[in-house]
């Protein structure tokens, strides 16, 4: 009877050790749509498997658990954070990857242009990163004084690109990511176009921010940047609306995009940053530029321009007399009149016709209850 009941267990244990082995290497989706699932930590095998069998990630919770039994042998843990499942996984494949870590990376988007605000609302909506938080971590210049002991910030060395963290990424984490790739790009792209380093990074990632404020046409990065060099060598103050901006931004106002149209009292604020008031490049960068236009900075195009005016197409109208450049301001604001005036006539139209398609309705809905009246 013993020996009877030895073997039906062994037949029983063979048996669930070939169903294990079989099912770990089984392919199963049992979800429609991608899904991320959160390993709290401290979360134990067993809660793990139930919650995986729910959201149809494994079919079985013994295969996953009898594989976790032999890991454990091994001292393999399972770690905390976001797991990304979009495809049919082995369960061999699911423990692996919840072993190894194989987190969630969330694809954090910082394009050119964004100042240390933007980047700080940007972390918050992507992470859930406190923006108070990044801009006390970006105050700090440790992080790039070997590049720019003038630096006063991390404005302009925080490089515009996309990047991919895990859920729970600090502050810190995230800025030292962006200056590391900022690294990246001065030594391959960068170093190589710099005289005296130190000195003339600074100015050129000055110059570069205003320029990918100014535009974000690549045609015209060179000539912008080449018009602010010519104002620079003349003594002229740089007159760049975007300074005047950031310096409200730094005073805590304008921190939502877009920004509004620049007041004569804003034009008449007393900050370093602003450049109609003060003469040279600001203190320090406005924003993030990006590899085009600090290029651009480095190597300015060779004209003679001296003013830029914005035209109706997104670009700019060049020129190289005080003449010639009212005479393109002159042009941008009868065009921009224009165009309001045909925007507010197309916007009459529009609700004109749309009452007159009221009315018609009104009128056969009327039409519609008489002649019900009369058919009763």
């Amino acid at each position: 009877m013993k020996r009877r009941l030895a073997a039906s267990a062994l037949i029983l244990v063979i048996g669930a050790a070939a169903f294990a082995a079989r099912e770990l290497y089984q392919p199963y989706r049992g979800y429609s749509e991608s899904l991320i699932l959160e390993v709290q930590p401290g979360t134990g095998a067993r809660a793990l498997s139930e919650m995986l069998v729910e959201r149809g990630v494994l079919a079985y919770r013994f295969p996953f658990l009898a594989r976790y039994a032999l890991g454990r042998l091994r001292r393999q843990r399972f770690k905390a954070g976001e797991y990304l499942f979009d495809r049919p996984l082995r369960p061999i494949d699911v423990y692996w990857k919840l072993v190894r870590g194989e987190v969630y990376l969330h694809p954090v988007v910082v394009p050119e242009g964004s100042d240390r605000f933007d980047m700080a609302r940007i972390y918050q909506q992507a992470l859930g990163i406190s923006p108070e938080g990044f801009l006390r971590t970006t105050a700090q210049a440790g992080l790039v004084r070997d590049l720019d002991p003038q630096a006063q910030t991390l404005e302009g060395y925080l490089f515009p690109d996309t990047y991919r963290f895990a859920r729970g990424t600090t502050a810190a984490r995230a800025v030292e990511a962006m200056v590391e790739r900022f690294r990246q790009i001065y030594a391959s792209q960068l170093r190589r176009g710099l005289d005296r380093e130190h000195e003339m990074l600074h100015d050129v990632v000055i110059l570069a921010s205003l320029v990918e404020k100014e535009t974000a046409s690549p045609v015209e990065r060179p000539l912008v940047a080449q018009v602010f060099s010519k104002r620079l060598e003349k003594g002229w103050p740089l007159a760049c609306d975007p300074t005047v901006v950031y310096a409200q931004r730094l005073n805590g106002r304008m921190l939502e995009r877009p920004s509004p149209p620049i007041t004569v009292s804003e034009l008449r604020f007393a900050s370093p940053y602003n450049t109609y008031l003060r003469k040279g490049l600001p203190p320090g960068p406005i924003a993030s530029p990006g590899l085009a236009s600090l290029e651009a900075a480095l190597d300015p195009a060779r004209t003679d321009y001296l003013y830029f005016v914005s035209d109706t197409q997104g670009g700019h109208n060049f020129a190289r007399t005080l003449a010639e450049h009212q005479r393109n301001v002159a042009r941008y604001r009868r065009e921009v009149t224009e165009l309001r005036r045909v925007g507010a006539s197309q916007k009459d139209s529009a609700e004109s016709w749309a009452a007159k398609k009221n009315r018609a309705t009104l009128r056969s809905t009327k039409r519609s209850a008489n002649r019900a009246q009369r058919e009763e």
